[in-house]
């Protein structure tokens, strides 16, 4: 299935155009839940389709070419750099970054991009908003993300529910205008910190996030947790605005 060329894309309030969307799908030995979750992909959500892959030797980088998917493996090592290499290679307004393991649901791609078409510079599939939840968090994942999304809310100023969950769309030049560089996993936050000091407009979807299908999850409690600890410290005292 190929995704580039002749599909719809959405509206950009005032902005008298169509906006194209790209998805962004990290891959890493997820042949289990590619199987699954890529055919639940409509072409007609996304102009774009782009997955970028960490070094798969599980066959999820033949079953990604066998069906005519836009497939590189990334040059750098870690998540940030998977990013921000595909971002680089992206041809869409709005950038939706997914990931095949089965934690993130197809099917909110649609909602998603109709929030940013709200004028949204962020938007957030959140697993904790209006009664979505996590399946695949236990006590420590639970209160990890309960505690960093509290620091992050009280010092950047922030609202938000969910600050760690990867599934989000973004405005394709805010990584430019942001002049967002981090490689490492708690990328993420450092987008969130930035655009909250740049004011930027950061929204919110529910969405559930149902168990990972197959595979091993790439989430190291200790070393993400100190990872988004450095990264927050790093941001909240920069003088650059």
């Amino acid at each position: 299935m190929k995704t580039e060329g002749g599909k719809k894309s959405q509206d950009r309030p005032g902005s008298g155009r169509r906006e194209t969307v790209t998805l962004i799908i990290f891959s890493l030995n997820e042949i289990d839940g590619m199987k699954v979750i890529m055919p639940r992909i409509k072409p007609e959500w996304v102009d774009q389709l782009l997955i970028v892959d960490g070094g798969s030797v599980d066959g999820t980088l033949e079953y990604a070419r066998e069906h005519g998917y836009d497939v590189f493996v990334q040059e750098r090592k870690g998540a940030g750099a998977a990013f921000l290499e595909a971002v680089n290679r992206a041809t869409g307004d709005i950038v939706i970054v997914f990931s095949p393991d089965g934690n993130s649901i197809p099917e909110k791609i649609p909602e998603l991009v109709a929030k940013m078409n709200e004028g949204y510079d962020i938007v957030i599939v959140s697993r904790y908003r209006d009664g979505a939840k996590s399946e695949d968090d236990d006590v420590v994942t639970a209160f990890g993300n309960w505690m960093f999304t509290r620091i992050i809310n009280f010092c950047f100023g922030l609202s938000i529910t969910d600050s760690l969950v990867m599934y989000r769309a973004y405005r394709r030049d805010i990584v430019k205008r942001l002049g967002v560089s981090a490689e490492v996993v708690s990328w993420g936050t450092q987008i969130l910190a930035r655009a909250a000091r740049k004011k930027a407009r950061i929204g919110e979807i529910p969405g559930d996030e149902p168990p990972r299908i197959g595979g091993v999850r790439k989430m190291h409690p200790i070393k993400n947790g100190i990872s988004e600890l450095c990264m927050i410290f790093t941001e909240f005292c920069r003088r650059t605005p």
